[in-house]
């Protein structure tokens, strides 16, 4: 079996994989200035952005839960892989050819990751389908395409197959392609029948779905034949790759757009994805075969960068039949989990957007989108339209059903508008009777939701770790059945003026190595006041000190290789993206005052253990002893001098 994969080619995967880019298929970056980027974070959820990015030292580090690393740290976190997962994922898209210990290369098809296996039988599947579309056998598909208004080269785009009417035409395939059986099964591919694995998918046209970076994680398959009994639609089951509660099909084609346009929109199906991008809305993606929830919500507010009240929009179409509304009003109970603006376009006559561009063209399609309601309003009208306005039984009733949605709006402005706008809708004409009604069912819920919160600590049941992280009671925010612990304090005071310095000081030798010099490889770990930032000097001495940086990137590289444990390598990260506080209009100066301070502050120290010796001396009977130590506090003293003017930018 092939070994761990060659240093040298690890370090080549990291020079070759730009972290901006990397992290940028997950989430959308902006600048933060001095060459960093900043995003909403992928790893807990979040208002705004304290996700950070520092490509020219290859490292990202959230500020909010901590999380950091490297791009093959942040490959194995965002996407659950192994170290070596991560790497031979990064190295294929990089065009590397990695190279292991004790054997030489191998193919991820043999014995690499299970991820990187699976992968691989989906990219091969998804060619397998798309050959098969073209065949004889294929016309079905064909045919139904063509009816929807789509040409083959809109096919080729959307990647769109179909599966043969086989019992074994994908296995065979794949077996052929030196795939185990296992892969197979466990990729959804296939499932187990009595005689072996046999397709899962048979006689269906078929979409494959993408995640973030473009890889095949799964299929949506349409039912072609009137003597198919299974489901209109049959999707991947649930997979070490495929998990639907976080998919939106479509978004890895739409996500740029989304980014650059701050807008999203929502649709039902395959179809309605593939009409809107070829009729202008390049923005359109779907859930795949369940209804949007709150990680499809998280995965969309990072690609919008959501984060700025009321700039970006969130379009939901949906089909304007009662089902179609019934959806649209489940969409309101996650509105307020968006930042951005949240709409609804729901076409008249009933129309999903494929059929809409059938029958009336792009430009209805455009239209459609552009029509959109506020989801808020949407929600209003529809309790509305239930009753009968023209007589007063009818618009209490409509007051007493809309009245609770608008008091559901959590933004007190936004709801005091809406309930104004619902006054003017029923026609009571009576602005102060309604915001009554509004303002006392909202009462009432927040009376209901603190009650709810009061039932544990903090309405969840988390209490703080040692690590200032919140999780489940239990060790380490793990779970289980011991009793919450107080947060550990630290022994030392992190507001410490000394503290701070020392760790601007840290900063700098991380990030900028070549501006201490030699002088900084002196000052030794005992000079450092908190265990965590002795750990971090340690550290750089074993790595050869900062007279052995090379480029930052390598040197972070190698200080992250030398750290004894996660917390050092932590901290070692966050120092590598924390932003130097220097007031100094130049960093040199900046450099030079805070080495000068903590070598000062070193000195110190030694000046008072000398003259503790000296105290415990007599003059007289160890003269020799005595005038060598008085000789050392003397040049001390001057040492000092110097370098407390040093540190005041006298010099």
């Amino acid at each position: 079996m092939a070994g761990r994969i060659r240093n040298e080619d690890i370090a080549l995967v990291r020079e070759r994989s730009s972290i901006a880019d990397v992290i940028g298929e997950y989430l959308q970056l902006r600048s933060a200035g001095g060459g960093n980027l900043k995003g909403l974070c992928p790893f807990h959820d979040e208002k705004s952005p304290s996700f950070n990015v520092t490509p020219s030292r290859g490292l990202y580090f959230c500020f909010g839960c901590e999380a950091g690393g490297d791009v093959i740290k942040f490959v194995q976190e965002i996407e659950h892989l192994t170290f070596t997962e991560s790497v031979e994922r990064l190295a294929v898209q990089a065009g590397i050819q990695l190279r292991y210990e004790e054997g030489g290369g191998r193919g991820p098809r043999q014995d690499g990751g299970q991820r990187a296996r699976l992968i691989e039988a989906h990219r091969a599947a998804a060619e397998y389908y798309a050959e098969q579309l073209n065949s004889a056998a294929g016309a079905p598909g064909r045919t139904f395409l063509s009816e929807r208004g789509f040409e083959a080269a809109d096919a080729e785009r959307f990647g769109v197959g179909f599966a043969p009417r086989e019992w074994e035409g994908l296995v065979r395939h794949l077996r052929g392609r030196g795939f185990a059986d296992r892969d197979i099964v466990a990729g959804g591919l296939a499932k187990e029948g009595r005689r072996g694995p046999m397709d899962r998918f048979r006689g269906r046209l078929m979409w494959p779905i993408r995640d973030l970076s473009g890889d095949v994680i799964g299929f949506g398959a349409r039912r072609l034949f009137e003597d198919d009994d299974g489901p209109k639609y049959l999707n991947t089951p649930e997979s070490p790759l495929f998990h639907k509660s976080s998919v939106l099909y479509g978004a890895d084609l739409a996500k740029k757009e989304i980014a650059r346009r701050r807008q999203a929109v929502v649709v039902e199906g395959y179809t309605d994805v593939m009409a809107c991008h070829l009729a202008g809305v390049p923005t359109a993606i779907a859930t795949c075969g369940t209804a949007f929830g709150d990680e499809h919500i998280k995965v969309l507010r990072r690609l919008l960068m959501d984060q700025d009240e009321f700039r970006g929009e969130v379009i939901f179409t949906f089909d304007g039949d009662a089902a179609g509304r019934k959806a649209a009003l489940r969409a309101f109970d996650d509105e307020q989990k968006f930042v951005s603006q949240t709409f609804v376009a729901v076409q008249p006559d009933g129309l999903d957007p494929c059929d809409l561009r059938i029958r009336h063209g792009d430009a209805a399609v455009r239209d459609l989108v552009a029509s959109r309601l506020p989801l808020f309003e949407f929600a209003v009208r529809s309790a509305i339209e239930q009753h009968d306005l023209d007589t007063v039984e009818g618009r209490l009733g409509a007051l007493d059903a809309a009245a609770p949605v608008v008091a559901a709006i959590k933004d007190r402005s936004r709801r005091h508008m809406y309930a104004v706008n619902l006054d003017r809708w029923l026609g009571i004409m009576d602005e102060q009777f309604v915001l009554r009604r509004v303002r006392e069912l909202a009462n009432r819920a927040h009376g209901r939701a603190q009650a709810g919160n009061g039932r544990g600590q903090n309405g969840n049941g988390r209490f703080q770790n040692g690590n200032g992280r919140a999780g489940p009671a239990g060790e380490n925010g793990r779970g289980g059945a011991a009793e919450p612990q107080a947060p550990s304090r630290p022994a030392f005071d992190p507001g410490d003026p000394e503290v701070q310095r020392e760790r601007e000081l840290l900063k700098m030798a991380v990030q900028r190595p070549a501006l201490l010099g030699p002088a900084f490889d002196e000052v030794p770990v005992e000079a450092f006041i908190a265990p965590p930032h002795a750990a971090v000097r340690a550290v750089i001495a074993e790595a050869g000190g900062v007279a052995a940086a090379g480029n930052t990137a390598e040197w972070i590289v190698l200080l992250l290789e030398r750290a004894p444990n996660d917390q050092v390598r932590d901290l070692l990260t966050k120092l590598g993206v924390e932003p130097v506080r220097s007031a100094q209009e130049s960093d040199d100066r900046y450099a030079v005052e805070l080495l000068a301070r903590i070598q000062e502050r070193q000195l110190t120290r030694m000046i008072a253990n000398v003259k503790s010796k000296l105290g415990r001396l007599n003059p007289v009977e160890a003269a020799e002893e005595y005038n060598r130590l008085f000789g050392d506090l003397v040049a001390l003293e001057q040492q000092r001098r110097v370098l407390r003017e040093r540190g005041l930018g006298s010099q």
